[in-house]
């Protein structure tokens, strides 16, 4: 059994200090690869090496919505130097969050706007960052052009209906932790239900610790296993069968070798 963690941030201090220790216990737990998401242009250019130094972590380049009031004049121009790197296999993490406004609300629409722009001329799966704020997000991806195009938001928290809106557009939701927390029963629903073919899970570790291991801190891509037992259980299938089939929809979404 093998499990992919498809969206982590391996190059946060918390992990990073401990990177080859954090991936020898994701082995330990049947996680083989990671995905390590990049943040900001320094981020970014981070992962990038991170991955290039390792067979079993790929990265995604952007900008994530509370970088964005600090987005500089030529990070763009980073950003596509870094494009071509045999192990960066999406865009992202970008988006819109409503919730903390980190950034200034004009500053995150213009700063995903450009990304926008930038990224479809870019055969590269999104990495999508929404929080409470989908109808914007939707809206400007739609403008954009990605209307079925391979795009996932993750560590998704949405509702019933927004899960349905993501799945008419073409697009797909991935679960993080969050879903075995005792309160997520509309999150558990939407699980419980969510096609096979489709489903991806993550721990957008050093974040978010799954049960039973909620307490801990940092969260480590390792963890991912517990999500993925979590929805085996809720969804009633064996763990192996589940984790063969998310790994495979991973693989495929981000275009693994």
């Amino acid at each position: 059994m093998q499990l992919i963690d498809s969206h982590a941030h391996l190059t946060n201090k918390a992990l990073s200090v401990q990177v080859d220790d954090v991936m020898q216990r994701s082995h330990d737990a049947g996680v083989s690869h990671v995905i390590t998401i990049g943040c900001d242009a320094s981020d970014s250019k981070a992962c990038v090496r991170l991955a290039k130094s390792r067979s079993d972590v790929y990265c995604s380049i952007g900008v994530h919505p509370h970088e964005a009031g600090k987005v500089a004049d030529g990070d763009f121009d980073k950003l596509a130097a870094l494009a071509d790197e045999a192990c960066v296999v999406a865009i992202g993490e970008l988006g819109l969050d409503y919730h903390y406004d980190f950034s200034d609300r004009d500053s995150q629409m213009r700063v995903l706007n450009m990304q926008l722009a930038w990224a479809k001329e870019l055969d590269y799966p999104l990495v999508i960052h929404c929080r409470e704020a989908y109808d914007d997000t939707e809206a400007a991806l739609i403008e954009h052009g990605f209307k079925d195009r391979p795009l996932v938001f993750h560590c998704f928290t949405g509702t019933e209906a927004e899960a349905g809106r993501i799945a008419a557009n073409g697009w797909r939701i991935s679960f993080t932790g969050i879903v075995t927390f005792k309160g997520s029963t509309e999150l558990q629903a939407i699980a419980r239900a969510y096609p096979d073919e489709h489903l991806m899970m993550e721990t957008d570790s050093p974040y978010l610790s799954p049960t039973p291991v909620r307490h801990v801190r940092p969260n480590e891509p390792a963890h991912v296993a517990h999500t993925a037992r979590f929805l085996a259980e809720l969804r009633g299938v064996p763990f192996e069968v589940l984790a063969a089939q998310a790994t495979r929809n991973t693989r495929a979404f981000f275009r693994l070798p």
